[in-house]
């Protein structure tokens, strides 16, 4: 297949979509498929970012900003790449994908969508995430005016199918992880000297206010063991400031900063526990390399969090925004090595059926199914093709 993949920002390393969308395009093209990206950054199909007033430094920071499709120009672009597609594969809620669905459409070309991003990710941007009526109203909107059109959408978790069935989508909706690199496999790596003496507890997020990394840090502080916890806050973002002057009492302050694949494995390797806060995910890809990695979790209950579907059981689970359930399960898992030694290795197990290579050949059924086709069927396109 020729799979043009649309979304506004393709490369970002602090974007969890972007991160997929670049391990799902290194595995199709390993499986012999050409794979193009139309975005407002990549190597193929370009476009000009689209500034939105009050808003850009904000995107910015968390590694994210709109690609244009509205002038001429970015429509010639955008023509350019869907003529050139089997199949477009479409990963943002934006109007990228409103005026490229409308030229698939126009030229005959199959396409499909991705819902990777939960309203509430949007609404807390301007912190209307907990006023339900709002988020309602934009899954009603993104229904209307986006999702209805297609016949096949993704979604990163069965949470997330369910959420949109909830909602009124009626469309085949294909719950597929977005997987992870088969290198997060159990491992324990001698540890460095800054980490010597230390309980060694990592998160993985963006600093945003929905990810709630403020929780950790509190519950760092109520712990039994707060004087040897050593945080690592593995992300960017907006917040980080107001999350230093939070962590001020700690004796060992967090550390902050964005890892490329083999820097966080080795950090991984290193740690005791992964903590995963956050108030809502559609699926949490950083969650699971942590326990591939051997690190058993402990992950909120939030019920607008997918997340949850990842703890072996309650050991793992602490209530939503509470920092002294969350400092509570910690301690439980410091003062209990033998249980810990003996979840890390199912937690590593747990975490193969999420390996990469498994997701994108679904993900494959997926546009072939859009195309009208079977994999069998174009596999005996080619076969006869190079008999004649």
């Amino acid at each position: 297949m020729k799979i043009l993949i649309v979304m506004d920002v393709y490369q970002s390393n602090g974007n969890g979509t972007s991160i997929s969308a670049l391990r799902f395009t290194e595995v199709l093209r390993k499986h012999g498929h050409e794979v193009r990206s139309l975005a407002a950054d990549g190597d193929d199909y370009v476009l000009p970012e689209r500034e939105v007033w009050g808003l850009a430094n904000t995107m910015h920071s968390q590694g994210f900003y709109w690609a244009d499709s509205l002038t001429k120009h970015s429509q010639e672009i955008i023509r350019e790449a869907v003529a050139w597609a089997d199949v477009v594969h479409m990963m943002m809620p934006f109007m990228l994908t409103v005026t490229t669905k409308r030229i698939a459409d126009e030229m005959g070309k199959p396409s499909t969508a991705a819902f990777h991003i939960q309203p509430e990710n949007i609404t807390s941007l301007v912190h209307l995430e907990k006023v339900g009526w709002v988020n309602h109203l934009l899954y009603y909107v993104l229904r209307k005016a986006i999702y209805s059109k297609f016949e096949y959408v993704h979604t990163p978790s069965l949470f997330m199918a369910n959420e949109l069935r909830k909602h009124g989508y009626k469309m085949k909706i294909v719950p597929i992880s977005n997987g992870i690199d088969p290198s997060f496999r159990y491992r324990r790596d001698r540890r460095d000297k800054r980490f010597e003496g230390k309980i060694v507890i990592i998160m993985t997020g963006r600093y945003a206010s929905e990810k709630r990394q403020d929780l950790l840090i509190k519950a760092a502080k109520l712990s039994k063991y707060s004087d040897k916890i050593q945080l690592i806050l593995a992300g960017r973002g907006p917040l980080q400031a107001e999350y230093e002057k939070l962590s001020e009492g700690l004796a060992n302050k967090p550390i902050y900063g964005t890892y490329n694949r083999e820097e966080l494995q080795h950090i991984l390797a290193q740690s005791d526990l992964y903590v995963h806060c956050s108030d809502m995910e559609s699926e949490a890809i950083a969650c699971i390399e942590g326990f591939a990695m051997g690190l058993v979790p402990v992950i909120s209950d939030s019920p607008l969090s997918a997340t949850q579907q990842f703890a072996l059981d309650k050991r793992s689970l602490f209530r939503a925004g509470d920092e002294k359930n969350l400092a509570q399960k910690m301690d439980y898992w410091i003062e209990h090595p033998e249980e810990k030694s003996e979840m890390e290795r199912k937690y590593a197990r747990f975490a193969k059926s999420y390996y990469l290579e498994q997701c994108v050949e679904r993900f494959e059924e997926m546009l072939y199914k859009a195309m009208g086709t079977t994999k069998e069927a174009e596999l005996a396109k080619i076969g006869l093709s190079k008999l004649a």
